[in-house]
Order: structure tokens, then C-alpha cells, then sequence
């Protein structure tokens, strides 16, 4: 570890102005093993989790008390609850809203008579009271041979092994596999590409290159090896270019925009089931 430090992690800190006591990560999951890794190097990321309509942060880890993995304890005054049937994460206090403005329906669907707000995220909570997000309950993956797959799970397990994918939608819905689509931002593919003899070559032809596509199939295999045979990736293809804000893909918080993908690459999608018994 003090070879570590000489060497790369007094560097990492360095660029980071050498002073940080710690980071808040929200908005999207973060990777544990990227947490851990920073935390090796004494830099602390302390995940948060909320929502707009709580007010924003609901939980959030403490630089006295966290665990790597969950998005910590609750704020104070704030109740939370799963429910039994669906593992859906309950909120409830005066963080919470009291409702939308002018519309009773979608009030009536996200509060219940009881004051407890439906976030529409699944979770668990350990015997310390830590949160860990699971999934998002209306994301979930229902195959065509009826299981259930988490694929927010998935794609940031491939985003953490591989530094060349910089955007992972995992597809399934009422299909007999799992298909990805991936995305490679063209700073990162460049940079690759200057780094493994392709300086100088498009960013079409670095991304569409062997070396890349053999890549992206190490990763594919590895995360296989860990996954039931029906939540496994079969096939996978590389995007022309990466998910962005701009290209209407993502959200301003950066969450993927998963039928706005589906539909604007339906044609790459689709490829990948052709010949598929069940393909839809």
C-alpha cells in the first residue's frame, strides 16, 4: 500500500486539490468496487440516495458510518419501509411532498392513504438499518421464459470492469435472452486507439475494430460466469455513438432513457434476436 501511494494513489489525490475529506455520489449507482478503490487510496465517497419528490436526500452515508455498497442510513425524520409484497421502498416524513401540483391522480398512485410514498425503487435494508438499492421496480426484465432480471444491476457491473464502455442498456423484455447494447465516448475510444497502435484511425473504424469487439466479449464472458444461464448475455452490439443529454438518450441526471434506446435502435436490437425462435 505505501508503494500504491507513492506511486498512483498520491497522484489521484493530488488532482483532486490534496485537501478532500470526502465526496457525495447520487443520482445514479455507484460501482462498489470503484468505491473500494478509492477508499484505498483514502478517498471517501459516500453514496446518498433521495428523490425530487423527498425533497432530495433521504439517506446518505456518514464519514463516521458507512458501508460500501448501500446508500447509508436515513435522514433524520425520515420513516422508511419495504413493502413485503414487491420490496418496493416506502417513504415516509416531512421530507416528502405533499403532492403534485394540480394533478390528485398521479398524487393518489404515488401517496397511499397512509402517508407513505411509492418511490418505485426496490431495496433492502440490513439489520444496521443501511439501505441498499436493488433495482428500479419498473425496469425490471421479464423474459419470455418468465424470469425476472435486474438489468440496472447488470449494466453497471459492465460498466465497472471495462474502461472502454461508457454506456451499457441490457435488453430481454419478453425475449429468450439478454442482449446489450454498448456505448464507447470517443475522448475514451481515441485515447484507446492512440495506445493500441490505431493512432490516427476514425472513430468508426476504432470502435468497429476486433481488438475492441474481443474486448467488450471478455467482459460479456466474465460477468457470464457469475450470472444463472437465463439472465446470461448472448449477443452485443456497439452503438454508433454514445448515449448523451443531447442525443435525447439520457436524462439530465444522466439515467438512461431505456425506451427512447430501444426505439431509436430497434433495427440493432432487432439483429440481435434474428433467427431467435421467440424474437418479437
Amino acid at each position: 500500500h505505501k508503494v500504491a501511494d507513492k506511486l498512483v494513489f498520491s497522484k489521484l489525490k493530488a488532482r483532486f486539490g490534496g485537501k478532500v475529506r470526502f465526496f457525495i455520489s447520487g443520482s445514479a449507482p455507484l460501482s462498489r468496487d470503484i468505491a473500494e478503490f478509492f477508499h484505498a487510496a483514502d478517498i471517501l465517497i459516500l453514496e446518498g440516495y433521495g428523490l425530487t419528490e423527498t425533497s432530495a436526500a433521504s439517506f446518505v452515508n456518514r464519514p463516521n458510518q458507512y458501508k460500501f455498497g448501500t446508500v447509508g442510513l436515513p435522514l433524520p425524520g425520515t420513516e422508511v419501509k419495504i413493502a413485503p409484497e414487491t420490496g418496493e421502498i416506502l417513504l415516509r416524513g416531512r421530507g416528502v411532498m405533499r403532492g403534485y401540483h394540480n394533478m390528485p391522480e398521479a398524487t393518489a398512485e404515488a401517496i397511499d392513504s397512509e402517508g407513505w410514498l411509492h418511490t418505485g425503487d426496490k431495496g433492502e435494508v440490513d439489520g444496521e438499518g443501511f439501505l441498499k438499492i436493488t433495482d428500479r421496480i419498473k425496469e425490471l426484465i421479464k423474459t419470455s421464459g418468465g424470469k425476472y432480471i435486474a438489468p440496472a444491476a447488470l449494466e453497471g457491473r459492465i460498466k465497472a470492469t471495462n474502461g472502454l464502455i461508457s454506456s451499457a442498456v441490457v435488453h430481454g423484455n419478453n425475449r429468450n435472452y439478454c442482449s446489450l447494447l454498448v456505448g464507447i465516448a470517443e475522448d475514451v475510444a481515441k485515447e484507446w486507439g492512440d495506445q493500441n497502435g490505431k493512432a490516427g484511425q476514425s472513430y468508426a473504424q476504432i470502435i468497429g475494430s476486433a481488438e475492441v469487439k474481443a474486448s467488450i466479449q471478455a467482459t460479456v464472458d466474465s460477468l457470464n460466469a457469475e450470472l444463472p444461464s437465463y439472465s446470461t448475455v448472448k449477443k452485443f452490439q456497439i452503438l454508433p455513438v454514445d448515449l448523451s443529454v443531447d442525443g435525447g438518450e439520457l436524462t439530465q441526471s444522466l439515467k438512461v432513457k431505456r425506451k427512447v434506446v430501444e426505439s431509436k435502435y430497434k433495427d440493432l436490437i432487432e439483429a440481435m434476436y434474428a433467427g431467435s425462435i421467440e424474437s418479437m
